[in-house]
Order: structure tokens, then sequence, then C-alpha cells
């Protein structure tokens, strides 16, 4: 089996190796491109989301509830003897 310090080893010298290398400045590069891009579209975070989602969860269960509400208020008027005057 192989020595875990040795990959260890390896590993710390593929990263020393990578960050000083042009491949790091192309990294960094394309982050920011990635970022300017990004920031010029109209995205939300995944948490601003999931609160909206909530928000338009509680939405629609009070619309169900009102909605039942109307219908029963409907059918007792309905079933009410017209009012004499």
């Amino acid at each position: 089996m192989t020595n875990p310090k040795i990959l260890d080893e390896i590993g710390a010298k593929v990263s020393e190796l990578l960050a000083n290398s042009p491949a790091k400045d192309i990294e960094k590069n394309a982050r920011a491109l990635l970022a300017s891009g990004f920031s010029k579209l109209d995205l939300v975070t995944r948490e601003e989301f999931e609160v909206q989602r909530e928000v338009l969860t509680r939405t629609r269960e009070k619309l169900a509830d009102l909605e039942h509400r109307v219908a029963r208020l409907e059918a007792e008027l309905a079933s009410r003897p017209p009012a004499q005057d």
C-alpha cells in the first residue's frame, strides 16, 4: 500500500506548482470574469429564494382558506330565504 505521507507530499507539491503557474492566473481571471457576468444578471441567493418560497406557500394556504370561507358564506346566503321588506 502507498504511504499516506507520500500522497500528502505529492499533493503539496502539485498545489505549490499550480500556485506558481499561469494556471492560477487563469483561474483568478476566470473567476473575475464569471463574477462580473453574474453581477450583471438579476440573481438571488438560495437563502432569498427559500424565504420567498415559504412566503408563497403561506400565501397560497391563506388564499385557499379564504376561498373556502367565501364558498361557505355564499352557500349560507343561498340557503337563506329571501328577505321580506
